[in-house]
C-alpha cells in the first residue's frame, strides 16, 4: 500500500521511511505541508498518509482539515505525529480529522500496528464501497446483456428530456426490436436466444455515440436515447444500427442465424410539447409501424404541437 510521509525533520524522515519500506509500503516523502497537501489532492492520492504536526507550509492539523473538507477523493487515513502529548492536542487532533495521533518519541512497533489497523479498515471500505457499486449495478444493469434495465433507461431518457427542455436543444429516440426473436427460441432454444441478445446488445453498443445510452427496454426491444441529436442525425444512427444488426451472421458452433432489427424514431424539439410518454409512445407507433410495414426497417414518427403522432418519413 501507498503511504505519505511528510516530516521536516531529516533524521525521522530518514528511519521512518527505511522501516516503512521495511514493512513492505510504498514510500512518497516530502518536508513541507504544502507539498504533503499537493500530494494528496493528485489523481491517485497515498491512501495512508503520516503527518508531522509542526511543518513548514501547513502543519499537520491544517492539513487534515483540508483533507476532510475535500469530499471527491477517497478517503485517506491519517497518523498524526507529534511531540505534544497533552489531552488537549491529542483532542484538537483528532477533531481536525486525523485517525490516530502518535506521541514522539514513539516505539517503531506501535507505529507498525497502528498502520496495521489503518490498513484493515482502508480495505474494509473498499470492500464496502465495491459491494455498494455492485449493489448499484445490479439495481441499474440488465443482468444478461449488461446493458442499462428498464427503469435506469427511462430514467435516463428523464434526465436527458428535462435538461433538453431547459438547453431548448433537441433529443431524439430509437426503440429497436429484434425480428422474429421468438422463432428463434423457439427453434434454437432460450441458450441461443440469450446469446443473440447478448451479441446484439454489442453491436448496437458499437454504433452509439459515448454520451448517448442504451437499455433494454423489455424481452428483445432496446431502447436508445440521444441527447443533442435532431431528426436526421436519429436516423442515420438508426440506420447504423440496421446494418449492424443484419449485415453479419451470428455465427454458432454447427448453425448461424440472421437477425435483423426493425426501429421506431423520434425526436423532441423546441417545438414540440410532448413528454416522456408522447416520446415513446411515437417511438413504439414507429417501431410497430416498421414490423407491419416489412421488418427489418426504421420508421420516423414526429411528435408534434398537440402531441399527436404524425408520420414524417419512411427508410
Amino acid at each position: 500500500m501507498d503511504v505519505l510521509l511528510a516530516d521536516d525533520d531529516p533524521v525521522s524522515l530518514h528511519l521512518l521511511r527505511s522501516k516503512l519500506q521495511k514493512w513492505q509500503y510504498n514510500v512518497t516523502v516530502c518536508t513541507d505541508g504544502q507539498e504533503a497537501w499537493k500530494i494528496l489532492q493528485s489523481e491517485s492520492p497515498p491512501r495512508l498518509a503520516i503527518l508531522d504536526w509542526m511543518m513548514p507550509g501547513l502543519d499537520g492539523l491544517q492539513i487534515c482539515q483540508n483533507v476532510r473538507a475535500n469530499r471527491n477523493t477517497p478517503y485517506i487515513y491519517i497518523l498524526l505525529l507529534t511531540s505534544r502529548g497533552e489531552t488537549a492536542d491529542l483532542v484538537a487532533g483528532m477533531e481536525a480529522g486525523a485517525d490516530d495521533y502518535l506521541t514522539k518519541p514513539f516505539n517503531v512497533e506501535e507505529l507498525e500496528v497502528r498502520l496495521r489497523a489503518g490498513r484493515r479498515i482502508l480495505e474494509l471500505q473498499a470492500e464496502l464501497m465495491a459491494a455498494q457499486e455492485s449493489l448499484r449495478i445490479q439495481a441499474t444493469h440488465d443482468t444478461l446483456t449488461g446493458l442499462l434495465n428498464r427503469a435506469a433507461i427511462l430514467e435516463n431518457l428523464d434526465r436527458e428530456l428535462a435538461r433538453a427542455q431547459r438547453e431548448q436543444s433537441p433529443i431524439s429516440v430509437i426503440l429497436v426490436d429484434l425480428d422474429n426473436f421468438k422463432t428463434i427460441n423457439d427453434t434454437h432454444g432460450h441458450l441461443v436466444g440469450d446469446a443473440v441478445l447478448i451479441e446484439a446488445s454489442r453491436r448496437m453498443g458499437s454504433c452509439i455515440r459515448p454520451y448517448d445510452s442504451l437499455g433494454r427496454y423489455g424481452g428483445e426491444e432496446f431502447l436508445i436515447v440521444l441527447p443533442g441529436s435532431d431528426a436526421t442525425n436519429a436516423l442515420n444512427e438508426a440506420a447504423r444500427v440496421k446494418a449492424a444488426m443484419g449485415e453479419r451472421p451470428y455465427v454458432f458452433s454447427d448453425f448461424s442465424v440472421t437477425v435483423t432489427c426493425s426501429q421506431g424514431v423520434t425526436t423532441w424539439t423546441s417545438t414540440s410539447q410532448g413528454d416522456i410518454e408522447s416520446l415513446l409512445k411515437a417511438a413504439d407507433g414507429g417501431m410497430y409501424l416498421a414490423k407491419y410495414s416489412g421488418r427489418n426497417r426504421v420508421e420516423y414518427l414526429e411528435v408534434d404541437r398537440t402531441n399527436q403522432n404524425t408520420q414524417v418519413s419512411t427508410s
